[in-house]
């Protein structure tokens, strides 16, 4: 009777970590380049109360007898599918096509590995610099940090990442920088750390990122075009989440129930002695 209130704790906590997730997926519906997350489950290890019995010429075989123990938090996956494109015209909003992601760092030469970010919602700040929301440098292919030319007076920014320079004239000059799109081995194996920002780890890529082979538009490594004056949103479907928060609710209100009914299975026990 132990087993049944065991396993509707642990059915308890599941879904309640199953909406956790959701909850933070709602929340973020409108958090440029976020990727939803997704919690998949699995079984406890199963008690045996009897083995297997192998057939013989006379007398059939049995299968093994077992009793599951509950359930517990299988993995909670990121979701990498590409988010809506939502038009800005604004020249630094910057979306990737593809699988990449933008290089970002705290300090305008990188030191270490860079960060990862899929969220374009960058800005030139005081030094022509460009920043993103936080304050922190997004990265060329040489590993240093975006920064415009003061006689550049207007500019473009091409698929491949590369910033054109547009004189009086109206004439385009290109300047031979580009913005730094970087190929993720495993991108569900990169590390949140807030901010729209991801840190590799020895899951998501084996080889450090060279921002010198992180170039954009490349077929080869299928980073992916940068698409100037737009930006990416979240990828949570709304329909889905309120779907897997209803069927979330169902399964901790069944188990909540498992152990109400152990419960009162148990009084009935205690209560022979009477």
């Amino acid at each position: 009777m132990l087993r049944s209130l065991y396993s509707g704790v642990s059915g308890m906590r599941g879904f309640q970590t199953k909406l956790d997730v959701i909850g933070n997926n709602i929340a973020n519906v409108n958090t440029y380049g976020f990727k939803a997350g997704r919690v998949a489950f699995k079984d406890i290890m199963s008690q045996k109360i009897s083995g297997v019995t192998a057939p013989t010429d006379t007398v059939g075989g049995v299968n093994a007898k077992q009793i599951g123990l509950g359930v517990t938090v299988g993995a909670i996956d990121t979701l990498h599918t590409p988010g809506s494109a939502q038009t800005t015209n604004k020249i630094t909003d910057l979306r990737i096509d593809g699988d990449g992601f933008f290089l970002v760092s705290p300090t305008p030469d990188v030191n270490g590995q860079p960060l990862l970010t899929r969220a374009g919602n960058f800005d030139l700040d005081a030094q022509r610099r460009l920043v993103t929301a936080d304050g922190m440098f997004v990265l060329n292919t040489t590993g240093a940090g975006v920064q415009l030319d003061e006689a550049v007076t207007a500019f473009s920014i091409s698929q491949s990442g590369e910033i054109i320079a547009i004189g009086a004239d109206g004439a385009a000059t290109p300047t031979n920088q580009f913005i730094a799109v970087a190929k993720v081995t495993n991108p569900g194996g990169l590390e949140k750390i807030g901010g729209n920002l991801y840190r590799t780890t020895p899951n998501s890529n084996t080889e450090e990122i060279d921002p010198a082979a992180s170039l954009a538009n490349n077929p080869t490594t299928g980073t992916g075009a940068i698409v100037s004056g737009q930006l990416e949103m979240s990828n949570v479907d709304l329909t889905s989440e309120f779907t897997e928060m209803i069927i979330a609710q169902r399964g901790f209100q069944s188990n909540s129930r498992i152990i109400t009914t152990s419960d009162e299975v148990l009084q009935e026990v205690v209560n022979l002695k009477r």
